[in-house]
């Protein structure tokens, strides 16, 4: 796969049937690289975007472990 993905891979790439989902995931910071026309979101800054926005997983009742 290549490094700059089209909206369409990227969203192949997250396991996304949605355009919605993938532009919810951009306003919340996944950077895009926009040229002229051209929008590419890079494989590496979604990979960091959801490291960064990894969380322990929770109990049923919402507070996690040790709250």
């Amino acid at each position: 796969m290549t490094e700059y993905m089209s909206y369409t891979q990227a969203m192949k790439y997250l396991g996304f049937k949605s355009r919605s989902a993938l532009e919810t995931y951009i306003a919340a910071g996944l950077p895009v690289i926009k040229v002229g026309r051209s929008k590419r979101i890079s494989k590496t800054a979604i990979d960091k975007f959801m490291a960064e926005h990894q969380t322990a997983a929770t109990s049923e009742t919402g507070q996690s472990k040790g709250a």
